[in-house]
């Protein structure tokens, strides 16, 4: 068959492809893989939300990672550490969440507002988790909080970073009146109510304009271990009336756990028998990747693995752990559409990432402060691309967490600080924001590795493309260990005339940044040519990459 029809041959049968199909190759030295990028199917706007982001009063995240306070000798800015608000502010946050988290429903938003010298100081929610290090002294404010950041604080990180604000609200232990008198106090003006005029008292005299609130978190656990049928009742209540002063209120409801279908089946059910289910903007999806089995806490947390110590299969286990979330939308998503046919509420993944043994902590009080490392980064890469590919579904999302807690964007404690590699890749991706997602085929060989002695596999190359104005972004990661991997990428109904590609990538998967090499991880950019309707270009192993090509 001569190539030019080969092609035409190609073309038209990646149309009907689904992803994971493998495409017959050019010809016998082509690359082993195939990406098509389909500008004439598009998926849906990338919402900005999608790039959030988590914040909970959780070991050393709020006090000496994100604030230093106002008297600190650490250059900030209105008390928040200014490298972090300086480096946050470049990835473009689309959305931050707090208080929490399992914090939120423990949480009084009245501790946190009026003069920082007068505020209560409250024992922390994770006091007693079973994380922290033996025999250690459990004192500061990362376990007796001072209330020192509350409402403004938090809304003053917003504004600085350019990110819109995402309040979880107490449902569990605060009645439903304080709920809407937060949100007056958020949101009223200063002269219309005495909140407004304490919150100007506080230092923020016009109006914050919070609009997305999340209504109680996991309620299924920590957030009053509720059956959906009641939680519903509660959800109705809570959202029943509340003043908006201006801003469209946007409720998201607490999801089953790790997708529970029962639950969401009869949350839905119960709202649309009541007619309330246009008060529910999103659900909540948490989904978690660890090496763990079992439901009891004892083994859900000796089943965890080291965060910079790990072989191949667990290295892979990590990113199958990842790959969970397709299927994860998808479900939900097919639940959601029997009380909703037209899909008015859509997915909200508020808490997603790695999650491993403590012992890499950047200091003891950093409970949950795991390191991050190339492994992470495939994770982030992997998990951002599902998303954008499922742009319809997921309006909103939240890694967890920022700063000195789980799959972190940065590790600081005292005058130190540093980027991980997750952050690198919300750095490339951030491109993304607010383009128009297009449907792409990768035509690759799986990723084969030993799993309990026995042969597996996951996918192989893997990502997404947008498209902004007349800029076409694709994104890519190889989540092989050890294997680079060509690919021959086409893209159909465009012409690219130029590109350029920036990889994040390492010699080893196990790389990652401290504060004594906090440029141990980071990307680099790449020499990429454009040869008629695409070009070939090779993905090195445990990478993450960002192509940019200009269309004619």
């Amino acid at each position: 068959m001569p190539s030019t029809t080969r092609r035409r041959f190609l073309a038209a049968a990646t149309a009907l492809a689904s992803p994971g199909m493998l495409l017959p190759r050019l010809s016998a030295q082509s690359p082993e893989s195939r990406i098509d990028i389909l500008l004439n199917e598009p998926v849906g706007t990338i919402a900005p939300e999608i790039y959030g982001h988590f914040v909970e009063h959780l070991g050393g995240l709020v006090y000496d990672g994100l604030w230093v306070g106002e008297r600190s000798g650490i250059p900030h800015v209105n008390g928040l550490r200014k490298q972090l608000v300086d480096a946050f502010r470049r990835v473009k946050p689309g959305v931050v969440r707090w208080p929490g988290g399992c914090f939120a429903d423990q949480y009084d938003w009245r501790d946190g507002i009026g003069p920082r010298e007068k505020r209560p100081k409250r024992t922390n929610f994770w006091l007693d988790a079973q994380e922290w290090p033996k025999g250690m002294r459990r004192e500061g404010p990362q376990v007796y909080d001072p209330n020192e950041f509350g409402t403004v604080e938090f809304a003053r990180l917003c504004k600085q970073v350019g990110a819109q604000p995402y309040f979880a609200a107490n449902l569990r232990s605060l009645p439903a009146q304080e709920f809407w008198r937060w949100a007056e106090y958020c949101n009223s003006p200063a002269n219309a109510t005495t909140l407004g005029a304490q919150r100007a008292a506080d230092g923020e005299a016009d109006p914050l304009g919070v609009r997305f609130w999340g209504v109680g978190n996991e309620s299924w656990g920590c957030g009053g271990n509720f059956d959906p049928d009641d939680y519903a009742t509660e959800f109705n209540r809570y959202t029943a009336w509340v003043p908006g002063y201006g801003a469209r209120l946007a409720m998201v409801g607490s999801g089953g756990n790790d997708g529970n279908s029962d639950w969401t089946r009869r949350f839905f059910a119960k709202l649309a028998r009541l007619g309330t289910l246009d008060r529910l903007w999103g659900l909540s999806l948490h989904h978690y990747a660890w090496n763990a089995s079992g439901g009891r806490t004892s083994e859900w947390i000796a089943g965890k693995r080291d965060a910079v110590q790990f072989d191949a299969e667990q290295y892979y286990e990590i990113l199958r752990g990842a790959d969970e979330m397709e299927p994860l939308i998808a479900s939900q998503w097919a639940l959601m559409g029997e009380a909703d046919p037209r899909h008015r509420t859509k997915l909200v993944v508020d808490e997603w990432g790695s999650w491993y043994a403590s012992g890499t902590e950047p200091f003891p009080l950093a409970l949950l402060g795991q390191q991050n490392t190339m492994r992470d980064a495939v994770l982030a890469g992997l998990t951002l691309d599902t998303f954008n590919r499922h742009a319809d579904k997921v309006a909103m999302a939240n890694i967890a967490q920022l700063v000195n807690c789980l799959q972190s964007l940065f590790l600081a404690h005292e005058d130190k600080f540093c980027v991980t590699p997750t952050y690198h890749v919300f750095d490339l991706y951030s491109a993304h924001q607010g383009g128009r997602a297009v449907r792409t085929v990768f035509a690759t060989p799986e990723t084969h590795y030993t799993r309990n002695g026995s042969p597996a596999t996951m996918r192989g190359l893997n990502g997404s493309a947008s498209v902004t104005g007349s800029q076409l972004t694709l994104t890519v990661t190889n989540p092989s260990i050890d294997q680079v991997h060509e690919a021959e990428i086409v893209v159909h109904a465009g012409t690219p005339r130029s590109a350029a590609a920036v990889t994040l990538a390492t010699a080893d998967a196990h790389a990652h940044n401290t504060f004594a090499d906090p440029r141990a991880v980071e990307p680099k950019p790449v020499t990429v040519a454009v040869k008629g309707s695409g070009l070939v270009h090779q993905f090195p192993p445990a990478s993450v990459t960002r192509l940019t090509l200009t269309l004619g």
